[in-house]
């Protein structure tokens, strides 16, 4: 009897913190659109955890609900009228569930209506975080592979003026060289070719919702303003997103128009660095409805200032690597009724840097000494067109069709030790053209498929030139890849417990290239020889390569899922030019196998953790190189094998804050590294004693270069972890307060392959602290980076002509202070 009693105390008293809970009252404002996006924002609004457990319910339209009301009150607003209800599961708990239609009268006059949204009392299934990024709405519980989603929200105050550097700092299975904004390559799960850019295609697919954003050029380094949701999904993801996802995908999912609602935010930011110039960042975003319901228009515009850091003593110049970048978006959405949506949106970002971010460490801290600027520039443009249906059996449609050019500009100090002042310039013109069509169905617990195709048009030319005699014959390259794709994957229950995903990718390319701006001898043969010699100035071919994958997910417990996956991906081979060489390079490829499990997947628990082992082997490793002179140079270096251990673990020991640890062990080796024989060609010729003398025909001289089999893949650490800690409140007076930190340790790890390229970079540890305090919808925030002021080696190179006499590093920024201010209306 005691125990009855002492049990029905703590139901009595759990109701009422419910109850208490449920009705206190706060300043709500929801937005009219997409149930999703409402429910999102009451959760932040009110401090709750809620979710809806059937996920076609998120995209009802709803209307906006503002005013002070009670979690209770604003959810009844916000679901009269719709077939969904809510249920509160706990104190701070609350799910949206679907609710029966009520039944027809007997005699009815008039069509039966939705009545006024009601409490359900049944307990629905927990909610879900939902997976996109594999072209189908998928439950995270689900998802049989390594995954991981970020909210805005979740990044640290501040991070949109960010890019691609603010996901990295989040997760650290995400790797990146350190040239500079819009110039640098991304790497998941330790599968890095190599330090340069050149034409190789990327190993991570990028895309910004439907889009693909790049395929064989830099990261585009977008800013991160007016973002959902990032996803980041651990490669190979072939089947899927076909070529150039060897590591993986990152998906980064703005926020859509909202449908009858006008919006508008603005925010402002100044920041002061040591040992360096003031920089700042100004945003601002504007939702405006266009024809009632049915239309609305989203825009987003942004200019940012980082400021200089680094010295040139030399010029005797200071903070001389100021990069500008200014950028927007523009969507449309239409919404005809009857299921269908169709989004039209352009972006555009443009990024300018007056001088490298590197040093050189035989200097004083954040000194260079360069006879020249070495100043960048990438123009990023993006247009798409996006169709898309749903039917209420679950089955959708999606058409995406896009249309990319980025220009990339890159000036270089090639000075020679005790030389002249010398300039190297590159130019990349890059444009992509994408299509995909597919059809996907979704039946919760049962089976679930999707079917395309996609057409994708890439042209990347390259151009050089120099003053300087020691290049004097710099040839460009034009590459073209035309792809073809027909992809398929279904996932099917076979047990309540048990899920099997499988799918395959058939792909057939066409690969054409040719040198520009030949050189004498390939313009002027005279012999067959010489004829044979410019035939290797240009290349077309023809790859088909299928792509399988399966995987296998067990339920332990609601919480507890494990799997395991394999997976295959590729990309194909092209043309390369080595000053007045022309040669191939084969597509290579990779092959993947990985057991994990996740524990607490809707992500609201008090406990979440996921863990996972890959074995990844790579073959016919494709590299951009640079030679002795340090000219760029693309070839096959050999074959790879990865391990890889990642391992998350998320902690909320009390209401309102959120420990999280993360850390990813790789392992990667050369095991079969290939003796690269590459032929100069000079304007020379021999004579019978042995003597040079000048000729109008060109003499092979065969260069090898051994790779030994030690040899780490480049930019690859051993070992790279993260802590932070995230705390969120409401105080007294309507005004919420987060205060959110984070340390991140980034190993050692080389700049390339081989004994010249072979520098150590990284280990450093990075910090970081951050303040917000608003009301409303205004609010103030303030935050601290590299609070330790480390000097650090992100990056141990600068320019690939001076490194055999320079010791190049590229320092963190120094400790910067950030001030300012956010407005929502």
């Amino acid at each position: 009897m005691r125990n009855a009693e002492r049990a029905l105390i703590a139901i009595v008293l759990a109701v009422g913190a419910s109850a208490a809970q449920a009705e206190t009252r706060r300043q709500i404002d929801l937005p009219a659109g997409s149930l999703g996006s409402a429910v999102v924002a009451l959760g932040r609004q009110a401090g709750i955890s809620i979710g809806v457990s059937d996920q076609r319910l998120a995209s009802l339209s709803v209307r906006r609900v503002r005013g002070q009301l009670s979690v209770r009150q604003a959810l009844q607003k916000l679901l009269d009228g719709t077939e969904a209800g809510f249920v509160n599961i706990g104190a701070d708990s609350w799910r949206i569930v679907r609710r029966s239609m009520p039944p027809p009268p007997r005699i009815a006059q008039r069509p039966p209506v939705l009545q006024p949204a009601v409490l359900v009392v049944e307990e629905p299934p927990a909610a879900d975080i939902i997976v996109t990024g594999n072209k189908r709405a998928t439950p995270l519980s689900d998802y049989p592979g390594s995954v991981s989603i970020i909210r805005v929200d979740d990044l640290p105050v501040g991070a949109e003026g960010h890019g691609t550097d603010a996901i990295a700092q989040r997760l650290p299975g995400v790797g990146s060289t350190h040239f500079g904004p819009g110039r640098n390559k991304l790497f998941i799960r330790g599968i890095a070719d190599s330090s340069f850019n050149g034409p190789t295609q990327a190993t991570v697919g990028q895309y910004l919702g439907e889009m693909r954003l790049n395929y064989n050029a830099p990261d585009p380094d977008l800013r991160l303003y007016d973002i959902a949701t990032i996803e980041v999904l651990q490669g190979p993801q072939g089947t899927l997103h076909g070529a150039g996802s060897l590591g993986g995908v990152m998906r980064i999912l703005p926020v859509a128009p909202r449908l009858g609602e006008t919006q508008a935010s603005i925010a402002l930011s100044a920041a002061a660095t040591a040992h360096g110039a003031p920089s700042y960042d100004a945003n601002v975003m504007v939702n405006l409805p266009v024809a009632g319901d049915a239309v609305a228009l989203r825009a987003v515009g942004y200019a940012v200032r980082d400021g200089g850091y680094i010295d040139d003593s030399l010029r005797n110049l200071k903070d001389v690597n100021r990069t500008d970048t200014v950028g927007g978006r523009v969507a449309l959405r239409a919404d005809p009724g009857s299921g269908w949506t169709v989004d039209l949106g352009a972006t555009f970002q443009s990024i300018r840097a007056d001088d490298s971010q590197y040093a050189d460490r035989d200097l004083p801290d954040l000194v260079k000494a360069s006879p020249v600027a070495q100043a960048f520039g990438n123009d990023y443009a993006l247009g798409q067109f996006v169709v898309r249906k749903d039917w209420d059996s679950g089955l959708s449609f999606v058409s995406a069709t896009g249309a990319v050019r980025q220009d990339i500009d890159e000036t270089y100090d090639a000075t020679p030790a005790n030389g002249q002042p010398t300039l190297f310039r590159q130019k990349s013109r890059i444009s992509m053209l994408s299509a995909e069509n597919r059809l996907s169905y979704d039946m919760a617990g049962g089976v679930s498929w999707v079917i395309g195709s996609s057409l994708i048009r890439n042209r990347y030319r390259l151009s050089r030139s120099s003053g300087s005699v020691m290049f004097n014959s710099i040839t460009g390259v034009s590459n073209k890849v035309d792809e073809a794709t027909l992809f398929g994957e279904v996932s099917v229950a076979l047990t309540p417990s048990l899920g099997l995903t499988a799918g395959g990718r058939l792909t057939h390319a066409r690969l054409s290239g040719r040198a520009l701006d030949e050189p004498p001898q390939f313009t002027f043969p005279v012999t067959q020889e010489q004829l044979s010699e410019r035939a290797l100035a240009q290349a077309v071919r023809s790859e088909t390569t299928f792509l399988p994958s399966v995987a296998l997910n067990y339920t332990i417990s609601p919480d507890l899922m494990v799997f395991a996956r394999y997976q295959e991906g590729f990309r194909p081979g092209g043309i390369a030019v080595r000053n007045n060489f022309v040669q191939r390079y084969q597509n290579d490829d990779v092959a993947s196998s990985e057991v994990g499990l996740r524990y607490g997947g809707s992500g609201t628990g008090d406990v979440n953790l996921a863990l996972s082992v890959a074995h990844t082997r790579w073959r016919n490793i494709q590299a951009d190189l640079v030679d002795g002179t340090g000219l760029p140079v693309t070839n096959n270096i050999g074959d790879g094998r990865i391990w890889s251990v990642d391992a998350t673990l998320g902690w909320r020991p009390m209401r309102g804050l959120l420990i999280e640890a993360s850390g990813v062990y790789a392992d990667s080796k050369l095991t079969n590294p290939y003796t690269s024989v590459v032929v100069l060609r000079s304007m020379v010729s021999t004579t019978s004693d042995g003597s040079v003398v000048a000729g109008p025909f060109p003499m092979p001289i065969p260069v090898t270069a051994v790779i030994a089999e030690s040899d780490d893949l480049p930019n690859v650490a051993r070992f790279n972890a993260r802590i932070g800690a995230d705390y969120s409140s409401f105080l007294p007076g309507g005004f919420d307060l987060r205060i959110s930190g984070w340390a991140r340790y980034v190993g050692r790890s080389r700049l390339g392959i081989g004994p010249v390229l072979g520098v150590e970079q990284g280990d450093y540890l990075d910090t970081a602290l951050s303040a917000r305090i608003g009301r409303g919808g205004y609010g103030l925030f303030l935050s601290a980076t590299n609070l330790f002021d480390t000097i650090g080696n992100r990056f141990a190179l600068g320019s690939p002509f001076t490194l055999p006499h320079e010791k190049q590093i590229t320092p963190l920024r120094p400790r910067t202070l950030r001030v300012g201010m956010d407005i929502r209306f």
